[in-house]
């Protein structure tokens, strides 16, 4: 991953995650790597592992429908297909030091199941798994 574009690096998490390769994202994240999310308040490295990694088989597929970098700052916003017809889109906030992902915060948006937009109810959301995040990445984003 030395010397790989931002851009390159933020889809190279993407892919990961859907390959399962923990090892990838280990590797991308600095050690005083920080993850924020609606659910989670500027954990590190070692908790984002034990409450956002999960299986990514509850997903189809991730839409990257935008990247932008500036300096050491990364935005993406992407869109989530789950197996079963629900998806949703998320921005995530990266900030880089040097070739590592040093923090990402997240921000949710809307949850669809077949197209067709899903209130939500208030506290009751479930916490967003990609990276699986939320935590993003981070129990199912199907029951969100």
């Amino acid at each position: 991953m030395a010397g790989a574009s931002k851009a390159e690096t933020v889809r190279g998490i993407f892919a990961a995650y859907l390959a399962n390769d923990r090892a990838f994202v280990a590797e991308a994240l600095s050690d005083d790597f920080r993850f924020t999310s609606p659910y989670d308040d500027n954990i590190d490295k070692p908790t984002y592992f034990e409450r956002c990694w999960k299986g990514s088989d509850w997903i189809e597929r991730h839409e990257l429908e935008r990247i932008f970098v500036e300096g050491d700052e990364a935005f993406v916003t992407y869109r989530c297909v789950a197996k079963g017809g629900k998806t949703f889109r998320n921005t995530e906030f990266f900030v880089f030091d040097g070739d590592k992902v040093k923090r990402i915060d997240v921000y949710f948006g809307a949850t669809y199941d077949n197209g067709v937009f899903v209130k939500q109810a208030g506290s009751s959301r479930v916490r967003h798994l990609r990276h699986g995040r939320a935590c993003p990445a981070s129990t199912s984003f199907l029951s969100r």
